[in-house]
């Protein structure tokens, strides 16, 4: 089931096989040391040795129990039966004609290697989860996975990826809106209407002022910038904008320019104004 910030793909990954494991990895978690062939000699019948050998490999490498115990790659099976002497390996369909047997070996790995639910470590991991985020500011996501890590450090079995997914989440969003509280504390009230007015909307416009200052300043263009730096001159030396436009006259007819008449050098409307119109900028 997708979640909030996992991708299909990811979420559909969690706690399961999503193909065959490396040499590497079956040398590594599918391997059979003295203390897990006791366990599993213990069982009857060549299909309930290797069927208990696969949900405990399996809880080893994945981090939890398969709710189908026989979802797993041929390679897995394979290597398990070569260590059993197991050759018809086909023999673990038989594994779930009773139902309850795999759920009664679940119960035995758990407490022969100490694994706990969820629901027991839980408390302790939101308290992780909290200190993590407030530390560190990491996102959902990075919480997320390497909460999984916690958990299996800790001998945890992985609960579904909705419930671990959510509560993440949860925290991640508490402390947040801790760190905003704590924020919001040591502003002064002129201060806080200051930032709440930024959020607003002003008639005209389709962003706050918070929003347009988000987006950054824009590189302007060298025509742009050479215009800015005359406007900061003239505000410098005290002259207004100036309100030019090219014409020429011809028998007191004003002609524009790409008409009959030959454009003159411009001239600014300030003089054609009362002597009260700011002055131009010169030329």
């Amino acid at each position: 089931m997708p979640v909030e910030f996992l991708s299909d793909g990811e979420a559909a990954a969690y706690g399961r096989f999503s193909g065959a494991p490396s040499q590497a990895e079956l040398e590594r978690f599918f391997y059979l040391d003295d203390a897990d062939r006791t366990l599993i000699a213990e069982r009857r019948g060549a299909h309930a040795r290797l069927g208990f050998a696969l949900q405990l490999t399996t809880a080893r490498y994945v981090g939890r129990f398969l709710t189908g115990p026989l979802d797993v790659p041929d390679e897995v099976l394979t290597y398990l039966g070569e260590q059993l002497g197991i050759e018809d390996v086909s023999q673990i369909n038989q594994y779930t004609e009773r139902r309850n047997t795999p759920f009664e070996h679940q119960e035995v790995i758990r407490k022969a290697y100490e694994l706990k639910e969820f629901s027991q470590a839980e408390v302790d991991f939101i308290v992780w989860a909290g200190a993590r985020a407030w530390n560190t500011g990491d996102g959902k996501k990075t919480i997320f996975y390497d909460g999984v890590t916690w958990l299996r450090t800790n001998k945890v079995l992985l609960p579904s990826v909705t419930t671990l997914a959510r509560l993440v989440a949860r925290v991640r969003d508490e402390a947040t809106d801790r760190l905003h509280d704590a924020l919001r504390g040591v502003l002064s009230p002129r201060q806080r209407v200051i930032l709440e007015m930024l959020l607003e909307v002003s008639e005209g416009r389709r962003a706050s002022d918070l929003e347009r200052w988000r987006k950054g300043p824009a590189a302007p263009s060298g025509r742009e910038s050479g215009e800015g730096a005359g406007a900061r001159r003239g505000s410098e030396w005290g002259w207004g904008p100036c309100r030019c436009r090219r014409r020429c006259r011809t028998g007191g007819w004003s002609t524009w320019r790409g008409t009959a008449c030959r454009p003159r050098r411009p001239r600014c409307a300030a003089t054609d104004t009362p002597a009260s119109s700011p002055r131009c900028w010169p030329r």
